[in-house]
């Protein structure tokens, strides 16, 4: 079974990098993508009506590299921040909503710090050697997931194969990365290992600077899956890792950012135990996980200036019932417990539980789904929100689909409890709505899909002033508006050529001062194509295309758009070893897309793949 959801179907089949339970379509057509993110438990992309994108690890390789950006910035609506080079603090913004209003999963595990000052995730301490598929969905969806939930989830399966596949490359700015996975497997049982080894003299993250500023990352993972029963699997999730940054500060006397010898080690490790358990009428599966993430920063001279530690630990329960002929129930609760412990504020800890429930019903090319979810808060009390969406296809592979949602996301622990804090914050709050057209699937034939969206969002968490506070504290004060089109397309040109693209157009607006979002930009996308010879040879591009935005609130320093293209080739040598390189930024764009800091110049990269 080797299953974290289950989807009724005649006959099941096993991909060994998801490892879902798919289903096999008797009349020979590919299998259909699986997200877990649409409704939590796991359905096919086209019953729902939810906005998702599926990268699976085949595109990831074809991509190369171990810059998950990369990667992502194939998702329309989103758009990515950087301090810097690899490794450095890197954002990522669905919709135009802030980095911090996306919940982001590693096998279902949340891996946001709840130590950082808002919660978010570094997709800069992510890199490539051990994710398997990006789920990504767009939209709010706390009805299903609850907090953070505002701009979205992105769901990262940590990587698996049968067998052994591994890789090593080695190019610009000493660049190093080698990863591997390995398993084993028969009818009962899954068993896999995966590592990643990173390290780059990198460049100077302030724009202004000339001192290289590196990165070094060793990453493990594990998963484990054995069925007890024929109906009852357990399952386990393990990963770790460890890595040091070098960063430029704000130095005296002028306090602009500049070259420093500033370093700082991040060490995290998350996972989680449970089972699947499934009846024909019933799946029911259960999980602990937690998840921890410590930070050191260290001065010019080697001394510690900043250490930070945050701790979740989650029990949950999902299921979904097939009630009666198309209908189906799934529902769920969870129990969550964050603490925290800084440098500068003493431990401090709280909890929140939610429960949900929603009915669907699929018929034929016909799906919906219609929730709602009731939220308690140790500190601020309880939030309710709602949910709903809707899949009709008609014609040969033509569909529509439309989702409305609210998210929510709860003040961390430092915005409550912390120097800065203000114990009665109340959450973000957001609801959006969205309406598209698709025909196909994306990656496959011809694939066309057009979406509109809208985001209102209040009670947002800024900085305030007071006189009995003149340092400054945490309070609701803002509210803003995201708005726009998303646009993707596919084409088999020719025999092997396959040419896509996304393209967005994301309107942002600060509700009470009408400026834009800062660092949003209003126009954004990627053109992508890739051939493959009859011999074998693989060539392919990536073009991104970025418009201009603010780097600040007030909208007083612009940031220029930039055009970025990497091109790409591979040769397999023999069935089991292939050889490949790229060159990013071939033009050698010099472009930011944080003020002051400095973006990858140009680079060359070569490799050797393996899988036995």
């Amino acid at each position: 079974m080797f299953s974290t959801v289950l989807i009724s179907a005649p006959t099941f089949a096993q991909d060994a990098d998801d490892r879902e339970i798919i289903p096999v379509i008797s009349d020979g057509q590919p299998n259909p993508a699986i997200t877990v993110t649409g409704n939590g438990i796991g359905t096919a992309v086209g019953n729902t009506g939810q906005s998702v994108t599926i990268i699976d690890r085949d595109e990831i390789d074809a991509i190369q590299g171990a810059d998950a950006t990369r990667v992502l910035q194939r998702t329309p609506g989103m758009s990515l921040t950087r301090n810097g080079g690899i490794g450095g603090f890197s954002g990522v913004s669905l919709r135009g909503a802030n980095s911090e209003q996306l919940l982001v999963l590693v096998d279902g595990v949340r891996v946001a710090d709840p130590a950082s000052p808002s919660g978010g995730f570094d997709f800069g301490n992510l890199l490539l050697g051990t994710a398997g598929k990006f789920d990504i969905q767009r939209g709010s969806n706390s009805t299903i997931w609850g907090s953070d939930a505002i701009g979205g989830v992105v769901d990262v399966t940590t990587r698996g194969t049968s067998g052994f596949a591994g890789n090593f490359e080695y190019g610009s700015r000493d660049t190093l990365f080698a990863s591997a996975a390995g398993g084993l497997s028969d009818d009962r049982y899954y068993v896999g290992l995966t590592g990643s080894w990173f390290r780059t003299d990198g460049f100077s993250a302030a724009a202004s600077g000339s001192e290289r500023d590196g990165f070094e990352q060793v990453a493990l993972g594990g998963s484990l899956f054995y069925d007890v029963t024929p109906g009852l699997e357990v399952f386990a999730h393990a990963n770790w890792s460890e890595g040091k940054l070098d960063i430029d500060g704000f130095p005296p006397p002028d306090y602009a950012l500049a070259d420093t010898l500033e370093t700082q080690e991040t060490r995290r490790h998350w996972g989680d135990v449970g089972f699947t358990w499934s009846t024909n009428d019933l799946t029911l599966r259960g999980a602990y996980s937690l998840a921890d993430t410590e930070r050191d920063n260290f001065d010019d001279a080697g001394a510690e200036s900043f250490a930070s530690d945050g701790h979740s630990e989650r029990v949950q329960l999902r299921g979904e019932y097939r009630a009666i002929g198309p209908v189906t129930v799934s529902f769920g609760a969870e129990q969550e417990w964050t603490d925290f412990v800084t440098s500068f504020d003493t431990a401090a800890k709280t909890s929140i539980f939610g429960a949900y429930a929603q009915i669907g019903v699929e018929m034929g090319r016909f799906a919906a789904h219609v929730g709602s979810r009731i939220d308690d808060h140790e500190l601020f009390g309880t939030n309710g929100s709602y949910g709903a969406d809707l899949s009709y296809g008609f014609g040969e592979d033509w569909r529509v689909k439309a989702s409305l949602g609210e998210g929510f996301k709860a003040p961390t622990l430092f915005q409550l409890l912390s120097f800065y804090g203000n114990a009665d914050l109340q959450p973000e709050e957001s609801t959006s709505f969205d309406l598209g057209v698709e025909k196909g699937e994306r990656g496959r034939g011809t694939h066309l899909a057009l979406t509109g969206f809208r985001r209102d969002s209040k009670d947002l968490i800024g900085f305030a002033f007071s006189t009995a506070r003149p340092f400054g504290f945490y309070d609701n004060t803002a509210r803003a508006r995201a708005q726009g089109i998303e646009a993707e397309a596919g084409f088999d040109l020719a025999e092997g050529l396959r040419l896509s693209g996304v393209y967005s157009f994301v309107d942002t607006e600060d509700r009470i001062s009408g400026n834009d979002l800062a660092r949003r930009p209003q126009h954004f996308g990627t053109i992508f194509a890739d051939y493959q010879a009859p011999f074998g040879l693989k060539l392919g591009a990536d073009l991104r295309i970025v418009g201009k935005s603010y780097d600040d609130a007030g909208n007083f320093t612009r940031l220029g758009g930039y055009e970025v293209l990497d091109l790409r080739a591979a040769m397999p040598v023999s069935e089991a070893f292939e050889v490949y390189g790229r060159v990013e930024n071939v033009f050698d764009t010099d472009y930011q897309t944080a003020s002051g800091y400095a973006s990858t110049p140009r680079g060359v990269f070569a490799g050797v793949r393996a899988k036995l």
